[in-house]
């Protein structure tokens, strides 16, 4: 059944990461809008992807989508990122054709005045910008950092009228509009990559799974969850509903090297030095154990993090689910969390991925993680 998992490395670099089909479907998936709530469209590109290497497909009520490959087994494995990416709600619009907005998730009103957004609305997209009185007016001695309240957007119309028949009204959601670019071919860089960065990184390895001809001794569930940046809710109904006995999630974390970091309060973290591996209560240690093995043995660097009361991912919404399921987290340092310059580094996302994969590969499908048995 797993003759090859010996040569595993090698299987892993003969179906390389990136394909051509892969880094298409990659900015596809990353350059298209997947607000919290709105995640459909998002979904739709990672489902239609990610079909031919899984057997059978799940989607619930609010939009999380499942792959599964060797469906019926008594063993489960979860291997898990979320879809959604923060954004802001039209929460006003005045009678000279302005719009007012409210946070859709942790949006940073500070990174927002000169920015150009897309409103999605059923006629289509509509732009715009998050407009900002220019430097000779303002009084720079009074400056202080915006609030969301202090934000509005044009759309280029004169009257309220004219907002309301380009099909915008309250409750239309807005995402900026930066795309995926590479820099100094280390690098990616865009809006978004928290987290369908980690979607992209769960079906790749569903590929690597499907290309080198694996067949798992348990049934694997590849998860892609909707509206986590509002509470890991779309976590909490799949868990719910999977069951499974295992959860591995990815989400991204703070790389803390550029300037405004306090290491000693947030820790040393770094793109390009390898996934981060996640201490915490959520966090069963037998699981974590379990895939610090298999980067020492796999020579997969990696990285070491501490939480206080949460990992603040989807990482708690399964270890707290039903009766409790063993989970843990592997992580993706990035730079710039929610803006839309987010920062990872080509390598990371490669060893995330064979992270995932040779930990999936090792599992027998019995495992039982209890502390006390």
């Amino acid at each position: 059944m797993l003759a090859a998992v010996s040569s595993t490395l090698h299987l892993f670099l003969t179906h390389k990461l990136m394909t051509e089909q892969s880094k298409a479907f990659l900015y596809q998936y990353l350059n298209n809008a997947s607000p919290t709530g709105f995640e459909s469209s998002g979904q739709q590109i990672w489902l239609d992807y990610i079909k031919p290497y899984t057997d059978e497909y799940i989607v619930d009520t609010y939009g999380t989508a499942v792959g599964v490959i060797g469906s019926g087994k008594d063993y489960s494995v979860v291997i898990e990122a979320h879809s959604d990416e923060i954004s802001w709600f039209v929460n006003y619009i005045d009678d000279n054709g302005y719009l007012f907005v409210r946070r859709n998730g942790g949006s940073d009103a500070v990174i927002a005045p000169s920015m150009r957004v897309n409103l999605h609305t059923k006629k289509g997209v509509v732009t715009g910008v998050f407009g900002w009185p220019a430097i000779h007016v303002r009084d720079l001695a009074k400056d202080t950092a915006p609030k969301v309240t202090d934000l509005f957007i044009d759309v280029g119309a004169a009257t309220k009228q004219e907002v309301l028949d380009m099909g915008i009204h309250v409750g239309t959601v807005c995402t900026f509009s930066d795309g995926l670019t590479e820099m100094n071919n280390r690098y990616y860089v865009g809006r978004a990559l928290d987290n369908r960065m980690g979607g992209f990184m769960i079906a790749e390895v569903a590929r690597q799974l499907k290309e080198n001809n694996i067949t798992l001794p348990y049934t694997l569930y590849v998860v892609n969850s909707v509206q986590e940046e509002i509470g890991l809710r779309g976590a909490e109904m799949i868990a719910h509903r999977l069951k499974p006995n295992l959860a591995i999630c990815t989400d991204v974390t703070h790389d803390t090297q550029s300037p405004k970091y306090d290491k000693k309060e947030q820790g040393d973290l770094k793109c390009g030095d390898g996934p981060v591996l996640c201490y915490g209560p959520a966090v069963q240690n037998n699981v974590l154990d379990f895939i610090i093995n298999v980067a020492e043995q796999q020579q997969i660097p990696f990285q070491r993090q501490a939480v206080s009361r949460s990992t603040g991912t989807d990482t708690d919404a399964f270890a707290y689910a039903s009766e409790g399921i063993a989970s843990a987290l592997i992580s993706l340092p990035l730079k710039y969390m929610h803006t839309t310059v987010e920062t990872v580094h080509m390598d990371d996302v490669q060893n995330v991925v064979r992270l995932m994969y040779e930990t999936l590969l090792a599992l027998k499908g019995g495992e039982d993680f209890r502390y006390i048995k």
